[in-house]
């Protein structure tokens, strides 16, 4: 018993220990933003002044407003192709070569994939804008959609496919009425995890915007450059808010259909 205590308390310790060293610079960033002095690194007082600078900064609200829509759009292609490319997969093919490569985009390093559509790009002549890191977007987002999906069809029962086709339905009500509603939380998870990556994705929107409209994680890049403020302190502490949201929601969904 003594031993097992004595393996256990090590334990706890690293993992105490890991959580302080990943929250303790989050929080302290936090903290910070509220802080009512011009530095950013010594706290004087307490005041709301740098989220009401942030939203009256033009750059920051222009630079959000691009987020958002490429946010929302790639969020709205890849969960529908990552949709449709998990069936597919599950339903018409057991090859790990072709699974692992539907996978692929979410393994590369951002910077690889994103020199790769840079390139991709210049070899078709397109011109990088909004639309160019919406589909660069949808290309990485599109591959966790498809995981989360993918792992929701392991655990339906095909029965239910086969007796609703027996019984007269066709294909389309069958997806409809069947496979759809099975898939919801799943698909609805995916979807979350899109719009979360793609909030604050900066290396493959460095490589394939143009520079007319720069996403928010590039306006943040480009304040940091002249030195670290407490406005950007508060910019970060809101852009976290909204992505640990999203991730808990997309993991209480993930873990519903775990559980179905």
């Amino acid at each position: 018993m003594s031993k097992l205590l004595s393996r256990i308390k090590p334990l706890k310790l690293i993992l105490f220990g890991t959580f302080a060293f990943l929250y303790i610079p989050i929080f302290a960033l936090m903290a910070m933003s509220f802080n009512g002095a011009h530095s950013p690194f010594i706290l004087k007082g307490f005041s709301f002044k740098w989220y009401s600078i942030l939203i009256h900064d033009s750059r920051v609200i222009h630079g959000l407003i691009n987020t958002l829509i490429v946010a929302t759009g790639s969020t709205i292609l890849s969960t529908i192709l990552g949709t449709m490319l998990a069936v597919g997969l599950h339903r018409y093919t057991k090859s790990p070569f072709l699974n692992a490569f539907a996978l692929a985009p979410a393994i590369v390093p951002d910077i690889v994939l994103g020199i790769g559509l840079l390139a991709l790009y210049a070899l078709l002549s397109v011109s990088l804008g909004l639309y160019s890191v919406l589909f660069a977007h949808v290309v990485f987002s599109m591959a966790f959609v498809t995981a989360v999906v993918k792992a929701r069809l392991a655990h339906t029962d095909k029965y239910l496919r086969e007796a609703s086709m027996d019984l007269g339905a066709t294909r389309t009500a069958t997806f409809m009425r069947i496979t759809l509603p099975s898939l919801a939380p799943a698909i609805l998870a995916g979807a979350l995890l899109a719009f979360t990556l793609s909030l604050d994705e900066f290396v493959i929107a460095f490589f394939t915007n143009g520079p007319t409209s720069p996403t928010l994680p590039i306006v943040i890049y480009s304040m940091v450059r002249f030195g670290v403020t407490p406005e950007i302190n508060a910019l970060a502490t809101l852009l976290m808010l909204v992505s640990f949201t999203a991730v808990i929601i997309a993991q209480r969904m993930t873990r519903l259909t775990e559980e179905a």
